[in-house]
C-alpha cells in the first residue's frame, strides 16, 4: 500500500507539478482572480474562503498569503502553502531583483514584520506591477478583494522566488 501511495504522489507531482509549468501559467491564474471581492467586507465570500481553506485558515482571516498559496496550488506547485506572509520569504528563496511570477512582501514597521504580499506581474522602471489579494485601490493590507496594482520598488521590502 505504501508503494502505491508513493507512486500516486510521484505521478501527481511529475504530471501536475511545477516541471511543465512556468511563471506565465501562475500569473495567468493570479490575473484571472482580479476583481474577486469579499462578500461583506469581513474577509469572506466563497472565493476568499477558498483561498483561506487551501492553507487551513478560517473565514475572516487575512488572506493575502493564502491567495499566493492558492495560486501556486492551482498552477500545480506543491509549495508554498502558508497563510503567514513572513513564511513566504525564507532566506534560501530571497532574490534582490523582481521578475514576473515572484512573490513580493511589504514590511510594516508597526508590526515588525512583512504583513502583506502578492505576485510580481512585471516591472516598469522603478515601478512593480502586482497582483495581490486582501487589498484595495489605496494599497492597504486589509482591503476588500483582488487587485492589480502599481507599487514603487522602494515600497517593497523583499522578493522571493518559488520556482
Amino acid at each position: 500500500m505504501g508503494a502505491v501511495r508513493f507512486l500516486l504522489v510521484f505521478f501527481c507531482f511529475t504530471a501536475f507539478g511545477g516541471s511543465g509549468l512556468h511563471d506565465g501559467d501562475l500569473l495567468g491564474i493570479a490575473k484571472g482572480e482580479v476583481g474577486v471581492k469579499e462578500l461583506t467586507g469581513r474577509n469572506d465570500g466563497s472565493r476568499v474562503e477558498e483561498y483561506l481553506g487551501c492553507v487551513g485558515l478560517k473565514r475572516g482571516s487575512p488572506y493575502c498569503a493564502a491567495f499566493v498559496s492558492w495560486v501556486f496550488m492551482k498552477a500545480g506547485y506543491g509549495v508554498p502553502r502558508t497563510g503567514w506572509s513572513p513564511a513566504l520569504f525564507p532566506i534560501g528563496r530571497i532574490v534582490k531583483e523582481p521578475s514576473p511570477g515572484m512573490v513580493f512582501g511589504i514590511y510594516f514597521k508597526s508590526l515588525g514584520r512583512i504583513a502583506h504580499c502578492g505576485f510580481v506581474q512585471g516591472v516598469r522602471g522603478n515601478w512593480v506591477v502586482t497582483v495581490e489579494a486582501n487589498t484595495d485601490p489605496s494599497g492597504g493590507r486589509n482591503g476588500d478583494g483582488v487587485y492589480q496594482r502599481m507599487r514603487h520598488k522602494r515600497s517593497i521590502y523583499r522578493y522571493s522566488n518559488w520556482f
